[in-house]
């Protein structure tokens, strides 16, 4: 059996959109999409395709030791060159822009999976539930990790044992999901709401991106903690990392822009959002992803994206555009929030919005609110 299979004989390996494999059966598809895609192709291409067939496609990249693209479809990075080394070709979630293009080695994803086989505690026995398509990092790697396990991947709540799902999913998914003993969360930081619902469920929050795979991880409530290896700098208030699991080509130590805090204890890292919401108001920093996770404690709002607006004498003020739940008007919801919060961090301006940007993962869109704002 190949490496990136961790099962063998009749244990599950796919149960997904009403197809089924073994990983026996799983074992030869490979092998036969390699015969018939060719053994001389310079990279396969997974973006367009169902999800086992994507998952099929990038084993067979695996076993070949060539690079695979799994990109979204509909908004494709430019891309000029693959690098001979690159294994996966897949890109940024495009929530603060355009999605960039990213190529990684099959070590710096593959090399990580015994740590974080440690933290998640997932089993060979495990379903693994995948909640968003496979050009999202996030569901790539967990579905990868649990073929690598010899888990079984799933998209039916009902089987899942197992969750990979942002906060704003992990909501939904809950109450469809009675065998789900583990909830991993990543793509943006775990609110109030989320870990209540999931209350029962043991809950793993992993913080990363795209260019640097896994940075931190915890178990709810620990704090987050870097995982070996990872080195983490803070200047200037921003995060900068130092990781083996990096994509092809960035600088040794990396920033994504994201303002962060080294504890006192070793490898300990609080995340306090990305650098770029930071909202200076009359010389008081807000950070936009403090102010979301308040708002959406709150009765009647469903999901909030919190921007600085200009201000000719405070340099900014805070805009909250909300998406309802339908149970309070936009009135309530402001009386509701004047009691929660500072006057720097209030917001001036309210816009509702009948249905919150996202990206594939999950994530608000936060460059889309910005840019439809402006």
């Amino acid at each position: 059996m190949s490496s990136e299979l961790g099962g063998s004989g009749d244990q599950p390996a796919l149960d997904f959109e009403d197809r089924t494999y073994t990983y026996a059966e799983l074992d030869r598809a490979i092998d036969r999409w390699i015969l018939e895609h060719g053994s001389g192709a310079s990279a396969y291409d997974a973006s367009t395709l169902p999800v086992p067939d994507a998952l099929i496609c990038v084993c067979a990249a695996a076993r070949r030791g060539t690079a695979v693209i799994v990109e979204n479809p509909d908004a494709r990075p430019d891309r000029t060159v693959i690098p001979p080394s690159a294994f996966l070709l897949v890109a940024t979630s495009g929530s603060t822009g355009s999605p960039r293009p990213l190529a990684r080695t099959a070590a710096s994803w593959f090399d990580s999976f015994p740590a974080f086989t440690a933290i998640t505690g997932i089993e060979a026995t495990d379903h693994v539930l995948i909640t968003g398509p496979l050009h999202a990092t996030m569901h790539l790697f967990g579905a990868v990790h649990a073929l690598w396990r010899g888990a079984c991947v799933t998209d039916d709540p009902s089987r899942a044992t197992v969750v990979h799902a942002v906060p704003a999913v992990l909501r939904e998914v809950v109450g469809k999901a009675p065998k789900l003993r583990t909830a991993i969360v990543a793509g943006t930081a775990l609110d109030e709401g989320a870990r209540a619902v999931a209350e029962g469920i043991e809950i793993v929050e992993y913080y990363g991106a795209a260019e640097l795979s896994l940075v931190a991880a915890r178990r709810v409530p620990e704090p987050l903690r870097l995982l070996d290896g990872v080195d983490a700098d803070i200047r200037d208030g921003l995060l900068y990392v130092r990781s083996p699991y990096s994509v092809i080509g960035v600088p040794e130590w990396f920033g994504v822009g994201d303002l962060a805090e080294l504890g006192d204890d070793d490898g300990e890292l609080t995340v306090r959002g990305r650098g770029e919401s930071a909202i200076n108001v009359g010389g008081t920093t807000v950070i936009a992803e403090d102010v979301e996770r308040i708002l959406e404690t709150v009765d009647g709002i469903a999901v909030a994206a919190v921007v600085g607006s200009p201000h000719s004498v405070l340099g900014e003020t805070v805009t909250a555009v909300v998406e309802l739940d339908g149970t309070a008007e936009i009135g309530d919801v402001r009386s509701r929030v004047r009691r929660m919060l500072t006057k720097e961090a209030l917001p001036r301006r309210w816009v509702p919005i009948e249905s919150m940007p996202r990206t594939a993962s999950g994530k608000v869109a936060r460059g889309r609110v910005r840019d439809w704002l402006a």
